[in-house]
């Protein structure tokens, strides 16, 4: 399996909707290694195109060295933020190039692209031709398109509408975006621009900073055709590097993993008709995971509103576990949501400190002070016993499910409630009471067993969310090897009796907001 992101425009610093669309696919990625399946997890940047070009000289940078130190600005952030991914896209890359330029050959010698002469409307900011389509209601170029100029120029244009027939047949006919109601929004916008091809080169009289035509040397490649095709450059397709994977094996099952605004047209259109043009089947085609966006208070992040928020800041200000439970416990997947400093930690203190930390406690400290650190499940069990047991596989299930559906925000939602219903267990059977009578040893015992069990299966859930939490949950458990085990390999008894565990350690201190705020 081929999970990508959007790859990241290096033009700029990376915001809290990076790193959202990064923890979100890295989360899934670790689920699918936790369920045992193989996956190949793909991010990068995209490095050319105009306005790379025009920030680079106001800086008084080359191209190269201003694309380097934004991509390094990247790369440290998900390093520190866990994002764990297998492949790394950049766009100057040699062998991205090479596959660019062996794709653009191709289609030309299929009669996929044409030359002509345009003249008309081209926004700078989206570095894209305008039609009387892209007009407003009053007749203009609404304000997402930025600075608009009147231009004339010859370049080279994709067929874009020789596949829109097709494309819209398998989009009605097979279930490839996620969730099913942006299928709408795509198909709506498809009808739009039926007709319609695609300008897929610049000039260099007007932009040198880009991949060179491979027949046609006064041209660079537009920066949406060149940046798409990252998704299969970097996975192997040619076969022609031996160091990137081999592209049959890991481009089954692909879903890309991207933000709303870039379904329409560029994935959403452009991708799917590229990849048919090349002689992609229907059944080779990717999914695309579309997510939302992080607004504050309802309005989108821009850097003109000056409401930007930094995930690096927040980091160093709450923990990366606080950031990476915030980012996908608090947006379903698809949805917008507000993001908001306090609820991620009231998110840290409720959920993660409160009622998993608490069950943490009562399980690993009790046991240490009640039974000397060993576990024991003493039979026959209570009805409430076989609940809360009943009440894990019920979440396990619950969680497997939201998870195979991309829901992350769901699926801890499942193992929160577990959660719950072990600390209302705890609070009902009162091994501190018990304790105090040592006829109930056995009893206080097999309580005990029951909170550090459920302990154990927490861990391995939470694992593709907080993998560095559960690590030292294993670790106090005295289980190195539980973070190895796959989804299907959790049944209850993971713990066996007479198990020692270590001793424990906080995991998720509390969060108190004036000194994270000093800080």
């Amino acid at each position: 399996m081929l999970l990508t992101t959007a790859i990241d425009y290096t033009n700029g610093s990376p915001h809290i909707g990076h790193a959202y669309e990064k923890v979100l696919t890295d989360v899934l990625a670790r689920y699918q290694r936790l369920c045992g399946r193989p996956v190949y997890f793909l991010t990068g940047v995209d490095q050319h195109g105009q306005k790379v070009e025009q920030t680079a000289a106001k800086e008084g940078l080359s191209p190269e060295q201003y694309v380097a130190v934004v991509t390094a600005r990247f790369r440290a952030l998900w390093e520190k933020i866990g994002v764990d991914y297998d492949g790394w896209a950049a766009t100057t890359d040699v062998r991205h190039k090479s596959c660019v330029q062996d794709i653009l050959s191709d289609l030309k010698e299929k009669g996929e692209l044409y030359k002509k002469s345009y003249e008309g409307f081209y926004s700078v900011r989206q570095e894209q031709f305008l039609t009387d389509r892209d007009r407003d209601e009053r007749g203009g170029f609404g304000p997402e398109w930025g600075e608009v100029v009147e231009i004339r120029e010859e370049n080279w244009y994709f067929r874009l509408s020789a596949h829109t027939a097709w494309l819209q047949e398998f989009l009605e006919k097979n279930d490839v975006i996620l969730p099913q109601f942006r299928k709408a929004e795509l198909l709506n916008a498809l009808q739009r621009n039926a007709g319609t091809d695609l300008c897929i080169s610049r000039p260099k009289e007007r932009l040198r900073w880009g991949i060179e035509f491979p027949f046609d040397h006064d041209y660079v490649t537009y920066v949406w055709f060149d940046a798409l095709i990252n998704y299969i450059s970097f996975a192997g397709y040619g076969g022609k590097n031996a160091d990137l994977p081999d592209f049959e094996t890991i481009w089954r099952d692909t879903v890309h993993v991207i933000g709303k605004d870039i379904l329409v047209p560029a994935h959403g259109i452009y991708w799917f008709c590229m990849l048919h043009a090349m002689g992609f089947a229907d059944q080779d085609m990717p999914k695309l995971l579309v997510h939302g966006w992080w607004n504050i208070r309802g309005e989108k992040m821009s850097k003109t509103l000056g409401n930007v928020v930094d995930p690096d800041q927040l980091a160093d200000a709450f923990g990366v576990d606080a950031l990476r439970y915030c980012l996908v416990r608090d947006i379903s997947t698809g949805k917008d949501s507000d993001f908001d400093v306090e609820r991620l930690v009231m998110l840290f203190n409720t959920e993660l400190a409160n009622e998993l930390g608490n069950l943490c406690n009562r399980a690993l400290n009790m046991s240490q002070r009640f039974t000397g650190g060993v576990l024991h499940c003493h039979f026959p069990l209570e009805d409430v016993d076989l609940a809360l047991q009943q009440s894990l596989a019920d979440s396990l299930a619950q969680y497997s499910e939201a998870m195979d559906h991309f829901d992350v925000a769901k699926a801890l939602e499942a193992l929160n409630r577990h959660v719950v219903h072990c600390n209302v267990y705890a609070e009902r059977m009162k091994p501190w009471e018990l304790n105090k009578n040592p006829e109930n040893s056995n009893r206080v015992a097999t309580v005990l067993y029951h909170l550090a069990e459920s302990v154990a299966h927490c861990a391995v859930m939470l694992s593709p969310v907080l993998p560095d939490a559960s690590a030292k949950l294993a670790s106090q458990l005295n289980l190195p090897d539980l973070l190895s085990r796959t989804l299907d390999q959790l049944s209850w008894g993971l713990l066996e009796n007479g198990h020692i565990i270590d001793k424990p350690h906080p995991v998720f201190p509390r969060i108190v907001v004036a000194a994270a705020t000093e800080s």
